[in-house]
């Protein structure tokens, strides 16, 4: 029996006006809440899934060559940790010695090598075979670059001098750079915002469209394997389909934490965490002024000597409160501020300690611990370093490898689908839907979600609009009238 109708004995009523001679006509059924319920879900999706499917299709036309060449080089990002230790083995690796030499000889040695920079970081090997590196801020380098020297720290010997992006040599510092705006500067970076905040309506449609497809349970297998014995544009339907359905939650976390590094989404993400407290806390390094206490020197004042020996000082007072390597020694910036020995550990488990000492008398002035850090924070550094491939080692790389892969494969069959369709006059360039036309409801919520978006997200807001323009103008053109209601 149907569950949606409900049928009642036929009374005097009906059978008075049953014609003469004849049998009563029964009464038509009653309708129920589910059919209610059933009739309202077929009005929206009929009104709501032509515009899903013609943006599902027009986001992954747009977007789709961006993604190929982000899926790529972050495919090959996943590789670069190993490929540094390849290519720059001379720089990053020395012969075990009998005795770690002062850091104040070591910095003395990269500052020769270096004249014309400005120290700013010092990383000791972090294992028995690794290199000391000194970070020089250096005139001529595009903003976030400095000049690395790599110093051998039982020889005080100079391996060598790179030009390195924060903590990535120069292969993994131009696949980022490449990933993330494809060196094309800010035009690069509005562009991979565009792709960032589109992939997750490309998934989420996507992830509708496939629902529809596979609600009922004789089509649940059909929704979570491709369908391998089907042929040709179906084929290629299933395995687009089935692959995005197991990648489709790494997709929407590449996405969320893609657009933290994003132009206008990133500072809105920024801005946001600040309003909640959300942001990484900061460790204090002010000194408390004393008589007899001279200012901590600034690296630009005190020199490579002045620093090298203080160094030293500062991480045996960094050792003592449990700091363990890999760590960084940052110098003050300006007098009157402690140096901040920060532990710089990104993998399970991160190490994320940090303290603040006084340079001249070893003294800790501040300690921050990673398990103060708030939730939200922590959530944060660890969703960060996921996406870089960081957090889990080999096992997050091979992950990231397994969704880059997914992601290459789900656009390249979108393509092939699109080929085989064959892209009529007038058919909307081939777009599923193409014809069919949009309820004015659903175009007015797609609507409202777009400027709700757009506040947080611009780029994507805009485009969402944009979109609905030009679809309802080209509905409009096609079929001379307006979309129903």
């Amino acid at each position: 029996m149907s569950d949606t109708t409900e049928t009642r004995p036929v009374g005097l009523d009906e059978m008075a006006e049953a014609p003469a001679g004849g049998t009563a006509i029964p009464p038509a059924p009653l309708a129920t809440a589910a059919t209610t319920r059933a009739g309202a879900w077929s009005w929206w999706w009929q009104g709501l899934r032509p515009l899903v499917l013609r943006l599902h299709f027009y986001a992954g036309l747009l977007v789709g060559p961006f993604l190929l060449v982000a899926a790529t080089t972050g495919l090959l990002y996943t590789l670069t940790p190993q490929l540094e230790q390849l290519v720059y083995r001379h720089e990053l690796t020395v012969p075990v010695g009998a005795r770690v030499l002062p850091l104040q000889q070591q910095v003395a040695a990269a500052a020769a090598a270096l004249p014309q920079g400005t120290l700013t970081a010092i990383r000791p090997g972090p294992t028995p075979g690794g290199t000391t590196r000194v970070v020089f801020a250096a005139p001529g380098l595009a903003d976030g670059y400095s000049r690395t020297v790599f110093v051998d720290p039982y020889t005080a010997q100079v391996r060598g001098t790179l030009t390195t992006y924060g903590e990535w040599l120069p292969l993994r510092a131009w696949f980022d750079d490449l990933h993330r705006t494809l060196h094309l500067g800010d035009v690069g970076r509005v562009y991979s915002e565009l792709a960032a905040s589109r992939l997750w309506v490309l998934t989420l449609s996507g992830l509708g469209i496939w629902a529809i497809r596979g609600r009922r349970a004789k089509r649940l297998r059909r929704t979570l394997a491709p369908e391998f014995a089907a042929r040709d544009r179906i084929r290629l339907r299933s395995w687009h389909g089935s692959v995005g359905l197991w990648a489709s939650a790494g997709l929407l976390f590449l996405s969320a934490t893609g657009l933290t590094w994003s132009h206008f989404a990133g500072a809105n993400v920024g801005a946001l965490r600040s309003a909640l407290h959300w942001s990484t806390p900061s460790i204090t390094r002010t000194l408390a002024p004393a008589p007899t206490t001279a200012a901590a020197p600034s690296a630009a004042a005190a020199g490579a000597a002045g620093i090298g020996a203080a160094a030293d000082r500062v991480l045996a007072a960094a050792r003592s409160e449990g700091l363990t390597d890999p760590v960084q020694i940052t110098p003050a910036s300006k007098p009157g501020q402690a140096w901040v020995v920060a532990q710089v550990q990104r993998s399970w488990p991160e190490k994320q300690d940090s303290v603040a000492v006084d340079p001249h008398t070893g003294t800790v002035v501040d300690v921050l611990r990673f398990a103060d850090w708030p939730i939200a924070a922590k959530l944060a550094r660890w969703g960060i370093d996921t996406h870089m491939g960081l957090l889990f080692g080999v096992v997050n790389q091979i992950l990231l490898a397994a969704l880059a892969l997914g992601l290459i494969c789900v656009v390249i069959w979108g393509y092939r689908m699109w080929w085989l369709r064959r892209p009529t006059p007038g058919g909307l360039a081939g777009a599923p839907g193409g014809n069919a036309r949009t309820s004015l409801g659903a175009v007015i919520v797609i609507g409202i979600l777009a400027v709700g978006v757009g506040l947080f997200e611009p780029v994507l807001g805009c485009s969402l609009l944009a979109f609905l323009a030009i679809d309802g103008i080209r509905s409009h053109l096609q079929t001379g009238a307006a979309p129903r209601v």
